[in-house]
């Protein structure tokens, strides 16, 4: 079972991805973009570059996706795979720079992924008082540099994705307890086992 845990930064999806890894053990716990060789320079060229046009930054997310897909996603099939974002976040950003058609990003992230999709979405919602909070209190990448609209518009964005590609997904108030977190995601992973 291939889940993906979504949501923009600082929501939390960190802490609940930690707890995960002492609940389920066997788990592949993996994330995009970085989990490869390939993923984490592709990351860092990504997070800290200023000068990537949304065409370029789209490409080297795909380039990163595909290597995931290849190397991590589709040899672990059948095993719980715990995945720190995927293609919804990808069709997310890349709606939110008003730049592509949803239809279009459908198909080059299905190519990407050899159209493996998740079989499960967790997606963090935060409120923009938290989100002001939590990104005030850090130093911020380029993506989270964009600002708050921009984020928001984002989370929006995953949430439509996940609605039109009809992935069944929980929704998680990210200002809930940490302990209340984990147990709704921790029952929604084990009824989705067991179906």
């Amino acid at each position: 079972m291939y889940i993906v845990v979504e949501g923009i930064d600082t929501c939390g999806k960190s802490t609940q991805i930690q707890l995960l890894e002492s609940v389920f053990a066997e788990a592949i716990i993996t994330k995009e973009p970085g989990a490869t060789n390939l993923g984490s320079k592709i990351r860092e060229l990504v997070l800290y570059s200023d000068d990537l046009c949304p065409v370029t930054e789209l490409l080297l997310f795909l380039a990163d996706r595909s290597n995931h897909a290849s190397s991590v996603i589709k040899p672990n099939l059948g095993k719980l795979i715990i995945s720190d974002r995927s293609l919804i976040s990808g069709m997310a950003y890349a709606l939110a720079s008003k730049k592509f058609d949803f239809k279009w990003l459908e198909t080059l992230n299905r190519f990407a992924m050899q159209d493996i999709m998740p079989d499960a979405i967790i997606l963090f919602k935060i409120n923009v008082k938290t989100l002001k909070e939590r990104l005030g209190s850090k130093s911020n990448d380029i993506i989270e540099s964009r600002g708050i609209e921009y984020m928001l518009d984002v989370q929006n964005h995953l949430e439509l994705v996940s609605k039109k590609l009809k992935i069944p997904t929980l929704i998680i108030n990210a200002q809930d307890s940490i302990e209340e977190i984990h147990a709704q995601i921790t029952k929604f992973i084990l009824e989705k086992r067991a179906l």
